[in-house]
């Protein structure tokens, strides 16, 4: 009776579940870690539902599923660009917004069963924002930071992280 309703389907979908579950936990804790606004839950909704859109495109229409692929790319990326904020010079949140862009691709891998790259991407994707960034460190030794206007005494970087 269980072996009606447990198909090699329904565990290739537990398997992206759990796969993509583990990737958004993984992801904002390194967000959250780091004072952000998209953190556990958001990183998790974003992979588990282009693993699920990604998916069901595979399955639905297999002739055609770049179909729903690219849709969710747009719907990611307007998502994204409502977590910019603007304020003056200063440009908040840039690095959030590309990592909920990131993190769609990371779900849409699982959708399409490539879970090495998965992998990998969970590894860029939450190592990427530790990397130290050049602006910041020249600020700290006094020193003139040469932004995209060298002719002004400080550019302010592009992201707040």
């Amino acid at each position: 009776m269980i072996q009606d309703f447990i198909t090699e389907t329904e565990i290739r979908i537990l398997i992206g579940f759990g796969f993509s579950l583990l990737a958004g936990i993984i992801i904002g804790i390194e967000r959250e870690s780091r004072g952000k606004p998209a953190g556990i839950s958001t990183h998790t909704l974003v992979i588990c539902g282009s693993m699920v859109f990604t998916f069901l495109s595979s399955q639905v229409d297999p002739a055609s599923t770049t179909r729903i692929a690219a849709y969710v790319v747009g719907g990611i990326g307007f998502l994204g660009a409502g977590m910019i904020i603007k304020g003056g010079r200063d440009i908040y949140n840039l690095t959030t917004a590309a990592s909920i862009w990131f993190a769609a691709s990371i779900g849409m891998a699982i959708g399409f069963e490539y879970y090495f790259l998965a992998i990998i991407g969970i590894v860029v994707c939450a190592l990427t924002p530790r990397i130290p960034h050049f602006q910041k460190i020249s600020r700290r030794n006094g020193k003139k930071s040469e932004g995209a206007n060298a002719e002004d005494d400080y550019t302010q970087p592009l992201d707040s992280d």
